[in-house]
């Protein structure tokens, strides 16, 4: 049992979903630069590969959980774990998650159910079990992985932006309900970033998938500087990445938005071709759009007063 002197000496706690790689490893090393103990939940067996990063990085973790968040039970043993620890939460980095890409015809309805239970229901289910004590006490931070692709419809994505779509508006709406509470939400939209993101997805042989990406280091960054400052949400990644936000939520109409995102690789191989079945296929059917520059403009034509 914590002593009174434990409980005046302890760093806050972060609790960090899909930390096993990628983005959510890279925000458990920024929290642990921040000052926090870590718990890590990851559906992996990697996960203490990320522990001994996190400790390498001069984080402690206080500990780990293995659990399937895409399941009710897999939430609620991540929910009884933290629990178990008797100290409060003081951040929640809600970043589990899962991308698919490939025609809505085609894939598979256990994938696409399997993507809502992991990107969506698992953010709202922890969120329940987590924010009320944080609201009790009157103080605490929420962050939840959104995407850009939440701006903008998403051809042959066509489950998972929505799900971002969701979690983004989820984040923007609790924060404003919590404004008076002393607890922050704030999603953080990251462009395309170098992890196994596209490959889980099975997207290796589309434009988006071979292009350049963000380094997730300076995501998870940027991120977490977001949520100290208390935003509601925040556009994370290079200045390449922000202007293309600001051209899809602000200048491009809504057809041309769809337009560039089937243009850029997601549309899968016809049937019958010489690819394997859900194979991915680049098509450049827009490769010259010059929509980047239009988004540059835009970014700066927001900074004037």
């Amino acid at each position: 049992m914590a002593t009174a002197l434990d409980r005046e000496t302890r760093k806050p706690l972060a609790v960090v979903t899909g930390a096993s790689s990628g983005i959510g490893l890279e925000l458990a090393k920024q929290l642990a630069s921040h000052g926090y103990d870590l718990m890590l939940a990851a559906n992996e067996s990697s996960l203490d590969d990320a522990a001994q990063a996190v400790e390498a990085a001069g984080g402690t973790v206080a500990g780990r959980v293995q659990a399937d968040l895409a399941t009710f039970d897999g939430v609620e043993r991540l929910a009884g774990q933290i629990d178990s620890l008797g100290r409060p939460v003081d951040v929640l980095a809600l970043n589990a998650g899962v991308g698919l890409g490939g025609s809505f015809i085609d894939d598979r309805l256990e994938d696409q159910l399997h993507l809502v239970q992991l990107d969506v229901v698992s953010t709202v289910h922890l969120a329940k079990r987590v924010v009320p004590d944080m609201v009790t006490r009157g103080s605490g931070r929420v962050l939840i992985t959104a995407s850009i692709a939440a701006i903008t419809p998403t051809p042959f994505e066509t489950v998972y932006g929505p799900s971002k779509a969701f979690v983004k508006s989820f984040a923007e709406s609790l924060h404003n309900e919590l404004k008076d509470t002393g607890v922050t939400v704030t999603a953080f939209m990251p462009g395309p970033t170098e992890t196994n993101f596209f490959h889980r997805a099975g997207m290796d042989d589309t434009k988006i998938g071979a292009g350049s990406k963000d380094d997730p280091s300076d995501v998870a960054r940027q991120a977490i500087d977001a949520m100290l400052a208390g935003t509601n949400h925040a556009v994370v990644g290079t200045l390449k990445t922000k202007a293309q936000a600001v051209a899809m939520e602000s200048v491009l109409p809504r057809n041309r938005r769809r337009r560039i995102f089937t243009g850029i690789g997601l549309r899968p191989a016809p049937h019958g071709s010489e690819l394997p079945p859900g194979t991915m296929k680049t098509r450049a059917c827009l490769n010259s759009m010059p929509w980047s520059n239009v988004a540059t403009a835009a970014l700066f034509r927001r900074q004037t007063p």
